[in-house]
Order: C-alpha cells, then structure tokens, then sequence
C-alpha cells in the first residue's frame, strides 16, 4: 500500500454524521473511526433483537461496544419513526440498520418490509428536506444472486437476487438512485459480505463454527461446495467509513470484502484448526440462499484505496481469542 487508507479521506472538513444502526456489529465500529477523525456522530438504533438473539446477549454485547463509542447523542428508536429534529445540520447518513439477513426476514417478511422499506424511505425523505449532501446505503453483496466467477463479481454485473431479504436490499438500492434523480441527493452504495468478528452475536456462520468447536460440539456445514468472501468487520467498517466520506465515491456502488472466497467447508475446518477441536457434520445446502463466491474489489481500491489487511486465518484467531475472553464463553 502507497498511501495511508485514512489519508484519503482526511481532508480537513468535519461532518456531522448520522449512523442508523450504530449500536450493531458494523455500526459501532464505523461511529469508533468516524469519531477518530473527528466528525460529530449522532446515532439511531432500536436496539432490537429481531425475535433470534437472546436479550441478555445483546445487552451484554452492546454495552461492550459502547466502550468504543464517545457520542452521547444516541437515539434509542425506530427508523420508520425518526422525525426531522434528528436530523439538524446533518451532513452526511449512513445507512445501516436493516434486518441482519436473509432467515430473519424470512421469520418475518412484513416486519421486514417495515424496517427495510418504510424505514428507508422515511430516512430519504428527511435527508431531502433537511438537505443532506449524501445518503450511504449498506446493501448486500445477496444482490447479486447466483454467481462464482474466476476474477469475482464486480458492481455492473445484472442483479438476480433470490429470497426476500436479498429482493429488499436491491429494492433498497433503486430507491436511493432515484431519489438522486428525481432530487440529487448523492449517495453511495456499499455491498459487503460475510462479515465477522468480535462483538457478534452467536448466529452467524464464522460465530457457530468457532463456538461450535469450541464447546466440542459439532460443526454443521450446509453444502460442500458453497463458497463466501468472508470479510473481517475491521476491514469493512473501515472500507464503509472511507466510502462514506471520500469524495471520489459520488453517486457510485463499491463491494466492500476481503475479496478472497473460501468453501464453506474450509472455513470451518479452519475453525476446528484454530480452536484444537471439533466435528463436522456435511448437509445439504440451503436452496434458500444463492450460489456465492468472491467479490471483485478492485473499484475500491481504485477509487479510495481499499486495501482489507486482515486474511481469513488472522481474522478467525482474533475472533477466537476474543470469544476466550468473553464471560461464559470460555
């Protein structure tokens, strides 16, 4: 790398800088950068548990990603009922509260609707009236559909998504590109894929496998064959926050990801290996779920230097070293 990945989005102008669903996973991680570089962070989180994660572990969890937070302007709501005083002098939204995937949606479609529709739709009026100069929407790289090619997907590739998360999320991304046409409200849009890491909730795939082996119980790997960009959460917050600000990006989508794939099967062998134990257990893929594989990332690096620094295996022993040190995990 030439150039610092912060240098390119220093520029000396400070925002203020709405993060929904700043409390999650991603979230908190992009308001701990953002804050590094100076810019006044207000938040919206529901702190919701989308009816899967036990709340004892939430609660646990978001009271640890706090830690890293320093706003105190945090709202506790829902986004399909922010008002317009939340959105005083806002420069800048990134988007990220949504129903975290595809089996929670599944769960509950029409709720889903609510979040990821109604609750869009909401944000993208306000950012117009109170004339925000750029919305950042967090997609998904489930955009895409089926796909598995040689040198990874790219952001031009035609979208067939499969499912109704993945449906909403592309949906998701017209409503922003019209609301550019019909009133330049710039935006970007950002494709990651799956994340993982510390301070996640145990349903996620990286997070059963290593908690899996580490409670030496069996790891279930539904499809032999199926591959992810698995990307780690430091990465991708950092690739969201330099996205969000660099001006380079206008009106442009970018995939955010390690840009590397690995067969599901491998990652969680590498789970067993990095833990010391564990059994697997091969099933039948999941039909609800597209055919993935990498992501091309060569526009981000292009574009505002995107380098993602951490592989799969340094990822997945941070990830488990922080699991070991966690209450009731060890």
């Amino acid at each position: 790398m030439t150039n610092s990945p912060l240098s390119i989005i220093c520029d000396g102008h400070n925002m203020k800088i709405l993060i929904t669903g700043g409390l999650g996973f991603i979230g908190h991680n992009v308001a701990n950068i953002l804050e590094s570089l100076g810019h006044d962070i207000v938040i919206v989180d529901n702190k919701s548990t989308y009816g899967i994660i036990p709340q004892a572990e939430l609660d646990t969890i978001i009271n640890e990603r706090l830690t890293k937070i320093k706003t105190k302007n945090i709202i506790i709501d829902a986004i399909e009922c922010v008002n317009n005083s939340v959105f005083a002098n806002v420069d800048l939204v990134i988007h990220l509260a949504s129903f975290p995937r595809q089996k929670v949606v599944n769960q509950n479609p029409q709720l889903g609707s609510r979040v990821m529709s109604e609750g869009l739709l909401n944000l993208l009026e306000l950012s117009k009236k109170n004339n925000v100069k750029r919305f950042v929407y967090i997609s998904s790289s489930m955009v895409y559909g089926d796909f598995n090619t040689l040198d990874g997907v790219v952001e031009s590739a035609i979208c067939n998504p499969i499912g109704q998360y993945s449906i909403m999320k592309l949906a998701g991304e017209w409503l922003v590109q019209d609301y550019y046409r019909s009133s330049r409200l710039n935006y970007t849009i950002i494709r990651p894929s799956a994340v993982y890491g510390p301070l996640d909730v145990e349903d996620r795939v990286v997070s059963k496998f290593l908690l899996s082996a580490m409670r030496s119980a069996t790891l279930n790997v539904n499809g032999i064959n199926d591959e992810l960009d698995f990307s780690y959460v430091d990465d991708v917050a950092l690739g969201i926050a330099m996205a969000s600000i660099s001006t380079n990006t206008l009106n442009n989508i970018y995939n955010i990801s390690r840009g590397e794939s690995h067969s599901l099967l491998s990652a969680a062998n590498l789970a067993i290996q990095v833990v010391g134990q564990g059994q697997l257990n091969i099933r039948d893929r999941e039909n609800n779920y597209p055919h993935r594989g990498r992501l091309n990332i060569t526009k981000a690096v292009r574009d505002f230097n995107y380098y993602p620094k951490t592989n799969i295996f340094d990822g997945f022993v941070k990830y488990h070293q922080w699991l070991k040190n966690t209450q009731g995990n060890k």
